[in-house]
């Protein structure tokens, strides 16, 4: 089975040595995402909601480098560093996915990895290889 690795906006991607997103065969794997711009600095600093929005554009742009879309997410996994803005991040979410619905799970955790990250999203997408 073939491996394509993707990589993405973040600096961390050469000094943790990963990449926004596998795809093997049918699976696309979006790693932890956050709310970086094209020039790698924080979008929405600040905003919850804005970092969600931004993250899942990112997961997007991922997912369509590796031949597939949102449409395709069957898993979510939404790490938050305060329950407070969980709102606002389930308001994005619902936005991009009110239709597919994947599994999904939310969490507070103690911090991220740069204090201006408010949200990190990983996303699971599955697609038909037959259709590529």
């Amino acid at each position: 089975m073939s491996r394509t690795n993707i990589s993405g906006n973040s600096r961390a991607e050469d000094v943790f040595a990963f990449s926004r997103a596998v795809r093997v065969g049918d699976a696309i794997h979006v790693a932890g995402t956050v709310a970086t711009g094209d020039d790698g600095g924080v979008v929405g600093e600040g905003d919850f909601y804005a970092q969600a929005r931004q993250a899942l554009a990112n997961i997007a742009a991922a997912l369509d480098e590796a031949g597939a879309s949102l449409s395709d997410v069957v898993r979510t996994r939404v790490f938050v560093t305060d329950m407070a803005g969980s709102r606002d991040v389930a308001r994005a979410h619902r936005e991009a996915f009110s239709e597919i619905r994947p599994a999904a799970t939310l969490v507070a955790v103690t911090a991220l990895a740069d204090p201006a990250w408010l949200v990190e999203i990983e996303a699971d997408a599955l697609i038909d290889s037959a259709a590529d």
